[in-house]
C-alpha cells in the first residue's frame, strides 16, 4: 500500500479571510493619535476631545489609520451651532470681536476654530479664557490642546473639568487617557460616563475594553455605537454576530461596508461569495480592493480565475501580492507554474515565503520535487514543517521513507498528524502494520477514518472483520464505499452476502432467478463498474445462476481482459457450453498460464478429448503443479491414463 499526502497539486493559504488575520480592528484595535484637524472638519461642531488616543498604531498599520481618523472624530454639540452658510472666516470674524470683549462662548468657538486651523498659539487663550468662566467644550478642547502640545497630564486635568461638568466627549477622551496608562478601572469608569450619555465614541471604546478584558456587556456597548453610525463598531458587531446569527451579521457589515469600511466589504464578500452570490460578492471584493485591502484583491482574483478570466485575476493577484499577500503570491506561483515558467513561479512562491506564508515554501518544494531536484525539495518540506504546515511535514516524511530512513520519518508523520493531517495519520497506520504493531496501526487508522480517510475507514473495516465485528467492520465499509473506494464496496457485498439469511427454496412452477436483487449485490455492481475485478467475476457468477448468461459473459470479458484468471476461466466455461471450445480454450490457456489449476486440467481434459496425449499431459503436469488439491488428484488420475494410452 502506497503512502498518501505528497501530492502534485499546489496549496493556497485559503479562499476565504482566515479567522486568525481577522482578530483585529481597523480603527481602533491598537490605538492611533487622531489629527485633531481632520477630526474637526468631520462635523460642523466643535469639541475634539477624542484626538488624544490610547494606543499608538504599529508602522504596519498606517495604511489604515486615515481610514480611522473618520471614525475617531469627538464632537460636543453643546457648543455653539453654526449658520448653515457661513464660512470659517465669517464665523471668526464674527466671534473674535465678542471675544476679545470677554464673551466666553465665542471664546470657545474662536478657539476651538483656530485649533482645528491648528493654530494652537492663537487657540489657547482663547480657550483658557472660556474655561476659566466655566465653558466645559472649551475646558474639553482645551484638553485636546495640550495633549497636541504634549502635555498628557495637564490635559487629562481639563478633561475631568469638562468630565465633571457633564461632557461626553471629554469623559470619553479622560477613558482613552487612563487605558494608554494602563489605568483599566479608571478607563472603564469613564468610558462608561460618555457611553451612558449616548456618545457613540464612548460606547465604543468601552466595547473594546470589554472585549479586551473578556468581560460582558461588549455586544451591547458595539450596538449602541454602531447604532450611531460608528462603522467600526458595526463591523466588530458583525464580527460578534457571524456564527450566532448570521443575517443579522450581514446587515452591520453592509452598513460598515456601506460606510468605507474595507474590511467589512471583504468580509461581505467572503459571506456572499460561500453563499454563491458571486456578482455581488465580486462588487464588494472590489470595492474593498480599491480601498486597499489586499486580502480582497486576492479573493477578487479567485474570482475572475473561476470564471476563466486569468489575465485579470492575474492583474490583482499581483497588486495583492506586491502590497504582501503571500496568498496572491503563492497563486501567481502556481499560475506561472502552470505554464512551465518554473523560474517566475520560484520568484512568486519566495515571495508568499518573505510575506510570512509557509505555503509558499511547500509548493516550492512540489516544484524542485517535480524537476527532481531532491535536495532542494527536502530542504524546502523541512523549511515549511518546522513551521508547522502539516502538509511539508508529511511529505517530508514521505521522502524519508523513500531512502530507507523509517526512523526519520516517524516522527515528522507523527508532527503531521497531531497538527491534523489526515493523510498523516493514515501513513503513520501504514508504518506501524509494517512493522506488525497492528493495534497501534488500527489506532491512527481509526483516527483517520474518522475524519473522513476513505482508505483508513477501509483497513479499519477488514481489521474488525479479522476480529469477528461484522457489524463495526460494516459501518467502516460503508463509510469507504460511499467515499470511492472499490475495494470497499466488494468486501462489503461479500460482509452483506455472509450476513445475510439462506435464500427460500424455489417452489415447483417458479421461474429461476425472479429474485430482486440484494444490497450486497448492489456493492458488487458499484464495484465492479469501478473496475475491481473479484467483483465483476461474482457479478457475472450472479447472473449466471439467475440464467443471464449474456450479462455473466459480459462481466466475466471485462475481468478476463483486465487480468483476472478466474473471470477467464470462467469465461472459457460459458463459451465451452455455447460450443465455442477454440475461444474457450484460448481463455482457458489464458488462465492456466496465470496459475489457474480448473483451467489447466480443463485443458488437459480438451486435449485428450481431441486426441492430443502429448499436449493433455503437459497440462495435466501443469493442473497437478497448480492445484487446489481435489484438481491436482484428478490431473494426476488423467495423467496415469493418458501415460498408459501412450504406452499402448
Amino acid at each position: 500500500m502506497g503512502f498518501m499526502g505528497d501530492r502534485s497539486t499546489l496549496l493556497e493559504t485559503g479562499r476565504f479571510v482566515r479567522a486568525e488575520a481577522e482578530s483585529g480592528t481597523e480603527t481602533d484595535g491598537a490605538a492611533q493619535t487622531v489629527d485633531v484637524r481632520t477630526a474637526m472638519t468631520t462635523r460642523p461642531a466643535w469639541d475634539t476631545a477624542a484626538a488624544a488616543s490610547v494606543r499608538a498604531v504599529p508602522a504596519t498599520q498606517a495604511a489604515q489609520s486615515a481610514q480611522a481618523a473618520q471614525d475617531d472624530a469627538v464632537f460636543d454639540d453643546e457648543a455653539f451651532t453654526l449658520a448653515d452658510a457661513a464660512s470659517d472666516a465669517e464665523l471668526e470674524a464674527r466671534h473674535r470681536v465678542a471675544a476679545d470683549k470677554g464673551d466666553p462662548g465665542a471664546m470657545s468657538v474662536l478657539g476651538a476654530l483656530l485649533l482645528r486651523r491648528g493654530d494652537l498659539a492663537g487657540a489657547e487663550p482663547y480657550l483658557r479664557g472660556a474655561t476659566g468662566e466655566g465653558d466645559r467644550a472649551a475646558a474639553n478642547n482645551l484638553g485636546v490642546l495640550l495633549h497636541q502640545r504634549g502635555y498628557p497630564e495637564e490635559a487629562a486635568g481639563w478633561w475631568r473639568v469638562a468630565a465633571v461638568a457633564g461632557s461626553a466627549p471629554a469623559a470619553h477622551a479622560l477613558g482613552r487617557h487612563y487605558r494608554e496608562r494602563g489605568d483599566e478601572p479608571a478607563a472603564e469608569y469613564w468610558m462608561r460616563q460618555a457611553a451612558e450619555s449616548g456618545h457613540a465614541l464612548g460606547a465604543y471604546g468601552l466595547a473594546d475594553l470589554l472585549e479586551h478584558r473578556g468581560d460582558k456587556g461588549v455586544e451591547r456597548w458595539f450596538r449602541a455605537a454602531a447604532e450611531q453610525g460608528h462603522r467600526e463598531a458595526a463591523y466588530r458587531l458583525a464580527r460578534h454576530l457571524r456564527k450566532g446569527d448570521p443575517a443579522e451579521a450581514e446587515q452591520w457589515y453592509r452598513q460598515a461596508a456601506a460606510r468605507g469600511h474595507r474590511r467589512a466589504a471583504l468580509h461581505l464578500g467572503t459571506l456572499l461569495e460561500a453563499r454563491g452570490e458571486l456578482k455581488e460578492a465580486g462588487r464588494w471584493y472590489l470595492t474593498s480592493a480599491k480601498q486597499g485591502e489586499p486580502r480582497a484583491a486576492c479573493a477578487l482574483g479567485f474570482l475572475l480565475r473561476d470564471a476563466g478570466d486569468e489575465e485579470n485575476a492575474a492583474t490583482w493577484w499581483l497588486r495583492a501580492a506586491q502590497d504582501g499577500d503571500g496568498n496572491a503570491a503563492n497563486a501567481l506561483g502556481a499560475l506561472h507554474a502552470a505554464r512551465g515558467e518554473t523560474q517566475t513561479a520560484e520568484k512568486w512562491y519566495r515571495a508568499a515565503m518573505d510575506a510570512g506564508d509557509q505555503n509558499g515554501a511547500y509548493n516550492l518544494a512540489l516544484l524542485c520535487a517535480a524537476q527532481e531536484r531532491t535536495a532542494q525539495a527536502e530542504q524546502w518540506y523541512r523549511r515549511a514543517a518546522y513551521a508547522g504546515h502539516r502538509e511539508a511535514a508529511n511529505a517530508l516524511a514521505i521522502m524519508l521513507l523513500q531512502v530507507g530512513d523509517a526512523a526519520g520519518a516517524e516522527p515528522w508523520f507523527s508532527k503531521a498528524a497531531e497538527a491534523g493531517s489526515v493523510d498523516a495519520a493514515f501513513n503513520l497506520g501504514i508504518l506501524f502494520a509494517s512493522r506488525d504493531e497492528d493495534r497501534t496501526a488500527l489506532k491512527w487508522y481509526e483516527r483517520a477514518a474518522s475524519a473522513g480517510h476513505t482508505d483508513a475507514a477501509l483497513q479499519v473495516g477488514i481489521a474488525l472483520v479479522r476480529d469477528g465485528e461484522e457489524r463495526a467492520a460494516e459501518r467502516h465499509l460503508r463509510c469507504a464505499a460511499g467515499g470511492g473506494s472499490a475495494e470497499a464496496a466488494f468486501r462489503l457485498a461479500s460482509l452483506l452476502e455472509s450476513l445475510a439469511p439462506p435464500p427460500e427454496p424455489v417452489a415447483l412452477g417458479e421461474p429461476v432467478g425472479g429474485a430482486a436483487k440484494t444490497e450486497g449485490e448492489e456493492w458488487y455492481e458499484r464495484a465492479a463498474e469501478l473496475g475491481h475485478r473479484r467483483a465483476q467475476v461474482r457479478i457475472g457468477m450472479l447472473a449466471a445462476a439467475r440464467g443471464e448468461l449474456a450479462v455473466a459473459a459480459r462481466w466475466y470479458r471485462e475481468a478476463a481482459e483486465a487480468g483476472s484468471r478466474n473471470g477467464a476461466f470462467n469465461l472459457g466455461l460459458l463459451l465451452a457450453r455455447e460450443g465455442n471450445e477454440p475461444e474457450a480454450a484460448l481463455w482457458w490457456t489464458r488462465a492456466a498460464v496465470a496459475g489457474h489449476g480448473r483451467a489447466a486440467l480443463r485443458l488437459g481434459l480438451l486435449a485428450a478429448r481431441q486426441g492430443d496425449l502429448a499436449e493433455g499431459q503437459k497440462w495435466c503436469v501443469r493442473a497437478m503443479e497448480l492445484g487446489p488439491a481435489e484438481v491436482s488428484e484428478r490431473a494426476a488420475r488423467l495423467r496415469e491414463a493418458l501415460a498408459e494410452e501412450l504406452s499402448v
